[in-house]
């Protein structure tokens, strides 16, 4: 499963892990993303099925079907 939003196209991004002693390592960082079937907002009656991160349900930019 991609790890990327289809509506938005978030995806993941690398950080920084700051220790107590400033020692830098990289991490990763992934988005809140699930697997569901949607309508977009805009566009009505096509259903469609994706990634979708949870910014954007909350947002209301797809509506989920159930």
């Amino acid at each position: 499963m991609s790890r990327i939003c289809c509506v938005c196209d978030k995806r993941p991004q690398v950080a920084n892990m700051v220790s107590h002693a400033n020692n830098k390592v990289k991490k990763w960082v992934y988005p809140n993303v699930h697997k569901m079937r949607f309508v977009m907002a805009s566009s009505g009656s096509s259903v469609h099925s994706g990634n979708v991160c949870t910014k954007c349900v909350k947002a209301r930019k797809v509506q989920k079907v159930i």
